[in-house]
């Protein structure tokens, strides 16, 4: 194998330091880091799984390859995003171009597959038993390893089933590294592209709990040993979509805040509003019902696929609202029932992980009410109002509030949000819920940072290169997400496309630009599982 590109999702100096100075055994991964060339790696806005890796894969920003978030609107309505909707080449389908072989397995977004010279098992928002590439190699995998899943399988909150979550962490890193290890082995490829996932779920389920943080690295660690190890890699990359870390900041609610100041109107039930969700809290609210038998009412929601984006209008449509009030947390059922009232509001936030607001223009949304000629008033006065909101302790809630252009380029720009609202650090969470106050305690209390990291080493890399960093990373500075595909191309001595936003870092040659073919994806599929639908919920990314 040439080069390795190891993906290790939400990895970052603060999380490596602490598990370092935690006596954590991850000789491997030190290694990388203190005998390559490593430094942070600056993500994207937004800087979250299903749009960052994308980013990653092909070098471009979310405005060319046309996915910014879990989630793909058709006016209102939504569907959680797939392969089908990467509007840009990606790196084994530029590769396969050159003649070369990939294998890649477990990257997200890479569900249904295209065809191309090597093999592929789909990572996040593809079904728990996806269509691999090429047809059958799925089975062959379980065949040969014994199983494979997508997602974890936890048995629940009690502490033999936390235990349990851990242990399903491990299964799953195994799961990777062996099925990556038999396709390597079976096709030979030049490049290989392996990521792991769960060291960002462990944050999102577990937050601050660093034993488990640190189980989950060690069994990661050893994974990335025993498949560099079987590869032999010529060149190894490490490379995650964006850092983790805790959050002391407030949560904003956009979309109570734009309430608060005429924006939007909200309403109860009905198909047409955006539903606001919130989640089920001991402290909040007046209902009668037990929580812990609420919880298990929605755990076992979920299973069956009623997530909470679809309760409201279930308790709605059943006329079960005024009973309902008298036994569930009032919070709960106002977060499940309240939607933005389409036909009344100008601007309003679709979902968090945008991080943006939405004019609700006329000709452009199904009950835009914004004509096209106020679009720039409307547009520039809710920025200069957002800009100047503060947190209850009089601190800013953004560091940069902007129009989508700033951040996009490209034919798939305007499906973005129209203005562009960044935390402050991204210690403020942002959420969409309509909760009754603008500020409030961040739902998760870990989430996703800027910075992430980068390491290389290998034949094609030059880890002498000067730098000023110091500490775990030394060697790349001023790195960026949409490097990372020109660097791998560059370790492959190929140019890289002239449409990617990124460039070779310094530490390998560059081979120039060139300009390859588009993709062509023909006809959008949707991504018809509710499990896929359960799990996002599960981790916050659908309120």
């Amino acid at each position: 194998m040439e080069t390795l590109l190891l993906g290790i999702d939400a990895a970052c100096a603060p999380v490596l330091s602490e598990l370092l100075d935690r006596g954590a055994e991850v000789p491997t991964l030190r290694e990388l880091l203190e005998e390559g060339a490593s430094g942070p790696l600056e993500s994207q806005i937004p800087p979250w799984t299903a749009s960052a890796w994308p980013s990653m894969f092909t070098g471009t920003n979310p405005g060319k390859h046309g996915i910014f978030s879990f989630l793909v609107f058709e006016g209102y309505d939504w569907d959680v995003v797939n392969a089908s909707h990467c509007r840009e080449p990606t790196l084994w389908e530029l590769l396969d171009v050159r003649g070369l072989t990939s294998v890649v397995v477990n990257v997200p977004v890479t569900h249904p597959p295209n065809s191309f010279s090597g093999a592929l098992l789909p990572g996040y928002t593809a079904p728990e038993d996806p269509e691999g590439h090429p047809e059958g190699i799925t089975e062959d995998v379980r065949e040969e390893i014994g199983g494979y899943r997508v997602y974890p399988r936890h048995e629940g909150a009690s502490d033999a089933g936390q235990e349990a979550m851990i242990e399903n962490y491990r299964e799953l890193l195994e799961m990777r590294g062996e099925a990556f290890r038999y396709l390597a082995d079976r096709f030979a490829p030049e490049f290989g592209f392996l990521q792991f996932q769960v060291t960002d779920s462990v944050f999102h389920e577990r937050p601050g709990d660093w034993g488990a943080v640190q189980a989950v690295y060690e069994a990661l660690d050893e994974q990335v040993r025993e498949t560099l190890e079987a590869c032999e890699p010529a060149t190894v990359i490490v490379a995650s979509d964006h850092g983790m870390g805790k959050y002391d900041g407030y949560e904003f609610r956009a979309n109570e805040f734009l309430r608060e100041a005429g924006y939007v109107r909200s309403k109860r039930g009905g198909e047409k509003g955006m539903p606001a969700w919130g989640p089920l809290r001991d402290d909040e609210g007046s209902g009668e019902g037990e929580p812990a038998i609420l919880e298990r009412g929605m755990a076992l929601a979920a299973k069956v696929g009623v997530t909470s984006q679809r309760v409201g209008r279930v308790v709605d449509a059943l006329g079960l609202t005024d009973l309902v009030l008298e036994v569930v947390p009032q919070g709960m059922v106002r977060a499940g029932t309240e939607q933005v009232d389409f036909q009344n509001s100008r601007a309003y936030m679709r979902e968090r992980i945008e991080l943006g607001i939405r004019i609700n223009l006329a000709g452009r949304e199904p009950a835009g009410v914004v004509p096209e000629s106020d679009y720039e008033h409307v547009r520039e006065e809710l920025i200069a109002a957002l800009e100047d909101v503060d947190t209850p302790d009089g601190e800013p809630v953004f560091e940069q509030v902007a129009p989508r252009e700033e951040f996009f380029q490209g034919s798939a720009a305007e499906e973005a949000v129209d203005i562009v609202t960044v935390p402050n650090e991204f210690d403020q969470f942002l959420s969409a819920t309509l909760a009754g106050e603008a500020f409030g305690p961040p739902t998760e209390p870990w989430n996703h940072k800027r910075a992430g990291i980068v390491a290389a080493r290998g034949a094609a890399i030059d880890a002498t290169a000067p730098s000023e960093t110091e500490g775990i990373v030394d060697g790349i500075e001023n790195a960026h997400l949409f490097d990372i595909a020109p660097t791998v191309l560059a370790t492959l001595s190929l140019p890289s496309a002239e449409r990617m936003d990124g460039a070779a870092l310094p530490v390998v040659e560059s081979a120039g630009e060139e300009q390859y073919a588009s993709a062509d994806r023909g006809r959008r599929v949707a991504t018809d599982d509710s499990a896929v639908e359960s799990r996002l919920s599960d981790l916050g990314y659908i309120e």
